[in-house]
């Protein structure tokens, strides 16, 4: 890959989990080059988009988010891609890769293999998809950046991980005859979905 990036950061959203309108902020498809403004929060845009959903949106459990980032490496190795970190989130997937081929390609190769993974274990109804249109295509060029990226997707993996297991730990106290919820394992909790939010915004 002498004359491409270091590697790319793919990211994919999942199913009507972010519309026009989001306060988190989207990006037209006929407004998507370097300077072109980010569409903000507008609530009456937003219950458009929605209405205009044929399924619900697709929000990723904790399990289907294990599974995703436990099977990624191997949709890489079938790809020919060299893998380098993954993180997969409620509404949305990072993969950092190295490959020769074109970016945007790789990305619905991506998609689409993990979705047909995903529809092996967890069927959809006819017509509907895990994936948004699109996504993201940045190319690492950089040693620096490169480091960057990957420490950000395995902060986001890690948090995942925390959040995971502090709810089981939660759960199982939960389900102890006599014993309640501690305000200290509700403090632990909160703070592994605030580490995920944090995480979220690094870059």
């Amino acid at each position: 890959m002498s004359n491409g990036p270091l590697a790319y950061h793919i990211t994919f959203g999942t199913y009507g989990t972010r519309l026009h309108g989001d306060p988190r902020g989207t990006v037209d498809r006929t407004l998507n080059n370097p300077g072109d403004p980010i569409i903000g929060a507008d609530g009456g845009w937003q219950r458009i988009e929605r209405s205009r959903l044929n399924f619900p949106p697709v929000v990723l459990s904790d399990e289907l988010r294990r599974f995703a980032d436990s099977i990624v490496p191997d949709l890489c190795e079938q790809g020919g891609w060299t893998f380098h970190a993954c993180a997969s989130r409620p509404d949305h997937v990072h993969v950092l890769l190295s490959t020769d081929r074109e970016g945007k390609a790789v990305r619905s190769w991506l998609k689409r293999w993990l979705g047909e993974a995903l529809c092996k274990r967890w069927p959809l109804p006819d017509g509907a998809g895990w994936w948004a249109k699109g996504g993201s295509v940045k190319w690492v060029w950089q040693d620096r950046y490169f480091h960057n990226v990957r420490k950000y997707i395995l902060c986001q993996r890690r948090a995942n991980e925390e959040r995971v297991e502090q709810s089981r730990l939660v759960s199982r106290r939960s389900a102890t005859p006599g014993r309640g919820f501690t305000t200290g394992r509700a403090w632990a909790l909160r703070g592994g979905e605030d580490s995920a939010l944090r995480y979220r915004g690094a870059f």
